[in-house]
Formats: structure tokens, sequence, C-alpha cells
């Protein structure tokens, strides 16, 4: 485990900065809190000195209003106080999470899909902007506030016990080096206990959310015994480095007590042993002792908020690495703009690709022209590289070797913004989000009035269905639209691609959930949406792109052959054993499959 960097919450800092006004007032409020507590020790010694031990009833008036003048302003500066850190702790929180997933939203695809060294998919990168970002709130919004208190309280506690009793003093004044070497020793273990569990609560939470993710998947399969199980042992992990890292803040906490209270107790036996001697006034030991307990407190905190910065080292260091974390897709500095309008073509030259931990290539020494308007279908066997060359297009990734070219500029030189606006993508798996129908569906167009809405959908053969959900297209659509089934989840998707109207389709098993006659409804809207447009289009089903311009198919990467259907029915027995297989042994002619 390596150990935070002693910077890193000094990085944090820096997003304090639009907060100057609130941290310089929260400073003033501190400072006169910090002062009314020290004055009140010197009230305590009026009182006993001058008030009852002088019996002087008007002077002991005299002192008593002027501590209750000094309580109001204590009580006042202290509510400032905690609201102002409260605010810039929480203000922090915000802030934090809003840069970290703005830079996550330009990160690679790769990086969530694939464990890396810093995140271990979703479910850890989720915990980091959630469960992280709560413990620095507490840091900013309440743990540093009371260290900065207490070590003021520390310095005029001490600083007046100097002046009062300095031969006294000492004896208080020896426990805090006992105090500090504890903290500094079991500190660094605290850190790194700190560090190990966030990441085991990380753990958890990607886990869990894996399992609630895919529950059909868990429970078709009667897999609950052995996720309860599984769940169980990471829970019981996760407990057992905690219970480890308190122990530790717990030593760590009674070492600092048992040292500090230990001076003051030998210093209240010294200093009775003072006024009894006619050394030192009652009234000078109360204040001292006032003093002490004071200072004692204050190092007691300090220890305590040391094990909360630890702790939040550890969560900084977790975040950091996130913002830390260079896109691998970037735009260049000087992005090459798109043609206007689009014509469409698409060259790949000798494109090689392998996917990160994998040998064998994805694509290879692919070489590859598509006219513009052209409809080319991308078929072949399961894993032969036809997602990768729609992922390549989309510059998901970026080729090995070789280039990509879209009407002559290659990929590299465009802003991915722009190139991804001129594309438009229908998966084999179609995304929905959290909210409405409409909501949904502006995802290809977020200005689209409700008429454009409607008209998307009825291309896409949605209308009927969305009209009959209780709100149309205000509808909420929970978490990933679960209340709809695969083929309206599939359909909702294709009229999204339809409302942004692309230059060029990338279409993948884009109908691949339909029943037969709503297949049929939308391949009639696509193949309307295709004309005059780039289209590539995967299917495994044969029947879907007989009717396509050209061909192409793939195999282990390579491009094996190219044609018509009937053509590569004639000459690839790899492409007639495929269509063998999908049509019983009598292949299909294009008017047959159509």
């Amino acid at each position: 485990m390596t150990r935070p960097d002693p910077r890193i919450l000094l990085r944090l800092l820096t997003l304090l900065r639009p907060q100057r006004t609130h941290l310089i007032v929260a400073a003033l409020a501190l400072l006169v809190a910090a002062g009314c507590v020290l004055l009140l020790g010197q009230g305590l010694r009026l009182i006993i000195d001058q008030g009852f031990l002088a019996e002087d009833r008007a002077r002991l008036n005299q002192v008593l209003a002027l501590m209750v003048v000094v309580v109001v302003v204590l009580a006042g500066a202290s509510a400032l106080r905690y609201y102002l850190v409260t605010w810039i702790g929480e203000r922090l929180a915000a802030d934090l999470r809003r840069r970290v997933f703005d830079h996550l939203l330009d990160l690679e695809p790769g990086f969530f899909e694939h464990a890396t060294r810093i995140a271990q998919g979703p479910g850890e990168i989720t915990s980091r902007l959630t469960a992280d970002t709560s413990v620095l709130q507490t840091l900013f919004g309440s743990s540093i506030s009371l260290a900065l208190r207490n070590l003021m309280m520390l310095i005029g506690a001490v600083g007046l016990m100097l002046v009062t009793q300095p031969w006294l003093s000492a004896l208080v004044l020896l426990g805090i080096p006992a105090t500090v070497l504890p903290i500094l020793w079991l500190g660094r273990r605290v850190r790194r206990l700190s560090r190990s569990s966030q990441d085991r609560v990380a753990e958890l939470g990607r886990y869990a959310g894996e399992a609630l993710g895919g529950i059909r998947t868990v429970q078709a399969f009667t897999h609950e015994a052995i996720d309860r199980r599984d769940y169980g042992a990471r829970v019981e992990d996760a407990f057992a480095t905690a219970v480890a890292r308190t122990r530790q803040r717990a030593w760590l906490t009674g070492l600092a007590l048992l040292a500090v209270f230990l001076a003051v107790g030998v210093m209240l036996w010294q200093g009775g042993e003072a006024v009894l001697a006619g050394d030192m006034t009652a009234g000078e030991l109360a204040t001292f002792l006032f003093y002490a307990v004071l200072a004692a407190g204050a190092v007691a905190t300090l220890a305590e908020v040391a094990g909360d910065v630890q702790r939040a080292a550890g969560a900084a260091e977790r975040l950091l690495e996130l913002l830390d974390t260079e896109p691998a897709i970037r735009a260049p500095a000087h992005p090459v703009p798109l043609p206007s309008p689009l014509a469409g073509e698409i060259t790949l030259e000798a494109v090689s690709y392998t996917y990160p931990g994998r040998e064998q290539p994805a694509l290879a020494a692919l070489d590859l022209t598509i006219q513009p308007g052209e409809r080319v279908a991308l078929v072949g066997p399961s894993g032969a590289g036809k997602s990768t060359l729609l992922a390549l297009l989309l510059r998901f990734h970026d080729p090995d070797r070789g280039r990509i070219r879209l009407d002559g500029i290659d990929l590299r030189d465009l802003d991915p913004h722009a190139l991804r606006g001129a594309l438009g993508l229908v998966a084999q798996e179609p995304v929905l989000f959290t909210g409405t129908v409409a909501e949904n569906l502006r995802y290809g167009k977020p200005e689209a009035s409700a008429a454009e809405l409607r008209r998307a959908a009825r291309d896409a053969n949605a209308l009927a269905f969305i009209e009959a959900l209780p709100q149309g297209l205000d509808t909420p659509l929970g978490p990933g639209g679960v209340q709809l089934s695969g083929g309206q989840r599939q359909r909702l998707a294709i009229a999204r691609a339809l409302l942004k109207n692309p230059r060029v389709l990338l279409l993948d098993e884009a109908t691949s959930a339909l029943d037969a006659e709503s297949e049929r409804q939308v391949q009639q809207a696509l193949d309307r949406l295709m004309e005059k447009r780039t289209s590539l289009v995967i299917a495994h089903r044969l029947a879907t792109v007989v009717a396509a311009d050209r061909l192409l198919l793939l195999d282990q990467g390579r491009l094996v052959a190219t044609g018509r259907h009937a053509e590569l029915l004639e000459t690839s027995p790899l492409y007639r054993h495929l269509a063998e297989l999908q049509f019983g042994g009598e292949p299909a002619s294009p008017r047959r499959a159509g």
C-alpha cells in the first residue's frame, strides 16, 4: 500500500479559492470565539479573588455581567463559525463531485469497462464520487475548523499559563511531546488502514451494483446463495479493516488523553501545595487549571482530528487519482473542422487494433473505403471485429496502427465531440436513462420540440406504445427503462437516432429485439433514413442485410470477402456456411429475405 502524498490535501485547498470571503469571515469568527473562551479564564480569577475571597458584592456582580457579555459574543461567534465552515465543507464536496464527474465524462469508455490500477469499474468510481467526497466534506466542514480552534486555544492557553505560573506550566507542557509522538507513529497506520477501508467499501458497492443490476440473471440461475456468501465475505473483510482502523484511532486518542491528564493531575497536586504555602492565590490556581484543561482538551481534539485528516488523505488520494487520469482520447490542440456539408466518405488504411490485455488483434491490417451514401453491412461470426470497427469510427479507441479518415480527414485531427455529432448509433443493447420518454429521446437532439419527438417515434414504430403509456412522452421510465420490453427499448433507441438525423449511421443489430411485424416496419423506417446517408449495419441475421449495397465479411479481425449477397453465396465458403446455418440449408435470395 503506497503512502498518500502529504500534499494531497493542500491541492484540494485550491477549490476553496472562490470561497475566500466565507473563509475570512469564518476565520474572524474563530478568532473571536477563541479569544472569548480565553477571557473566561481571567474572569474566573477575578470572580474568586476579587469577588468570593474579597467578599466584594459589587465587584462580583460587575465581573459576572462582563462574563455574560463575553458568553453572548462567544455564542454568536461560534454559531457563525459553525454555519460558515459547514457551508464551506458542503460547497467543497459539491464542487469536487462536479469536477470529478465532469472529468470522468471525458475519459474513454475503456476506462470504465475494464479493471485498471486506478479503479475496478463503475461501481468503485461511484463510491469515490459519493463516499470519499463525504469524508472530505466532514474534514473541511468540521474537523479542520475544530483543529484550528483547538490549536488557537492550545497556543493561547499555554501562553497564559506561562504568564500565570511559568514553573507549574512545565509540568503540563511535558505531556505535549508525549502526545505528539504517538500521534505521528499511529497516524501513519491510521492513514494506510483508512485507504484500505475505503477500497473495501468501494468493492462492496461494485459487487452489489453488479449483482443488483443483473438481478434477472442472478435469479434465473438461482445464484442468490452464492452472491449472499460472497457479498457477506466482502462485508466481513471491510468490517475487519474498519475495526483495525478504529483500534488504531482508539489507541491514538487514549494515549493522548492519558498523557495530558496525567500531567494535569500532577499540576493540580503541585498547585495545591503552592496555594497552601501562599505562593499563589486560589483564583490563580483556578485560572491555571482552567487553561490547563483547555490545553489538554485541545491536544486530545487535535489527536482525534489527526485521525480524520489521515482518513481524508486516503479519500483525497483516490479522488485525485481520477482527476489526474489523462484521457487516452482527446481533441487535438487545433482540431480540423468537419466539412459542411459532410459527404460521409470513410477510409481505413491498414487499421489494426488489439484490446488491452489481449494478444489476438480485434482488427488486423484492415483496408477499406466506403463511399458517401453507401449502405454497407458488416457480417461474420462473433468476435470477427464488427463492433470494434464501429467503436473505432466513434473514436472510443484509436487504432494501434494505421488510420481512419472521414471525408479525407484523420479522425485524430477532429474534435471527438464534432465527430460523434455527425454519427448516429443504435447499439445492440439499447441504453436508456432515468427520466421521461421525452428526455431519453432528446439525447439525440436536446432542443427537439414535441412534434419532432412524435415524428421520430412514429418513424421508429414507437409512437403507438408511447401514447399507451400513462403520461405519454412525459412518462417516467425508471432506471434503464426497466418497465419497457426489450423491443420497446430498442425502438426508443432507434427514434433517438432518427431524431439526431446524422450524416453517418452506425447500426449494431438495431432490429434484433423486435418481433417480425415491428422489425418489418422499423426496417422500412431505417431504409428511408439510410437513403443518401453513409450507413454501416451490423447484423448476425443475414435476412436483414441482404439488400445492402455491399456486404463486408469479417473473420478474426480481417476482411475476407466483399460483395453483394448473391455474389458472396457463390464465392465465399464462410458466408455460404453462415447463410446455411440461418436459412436451414436453403440460402435466401434478396427477394425472399426482404
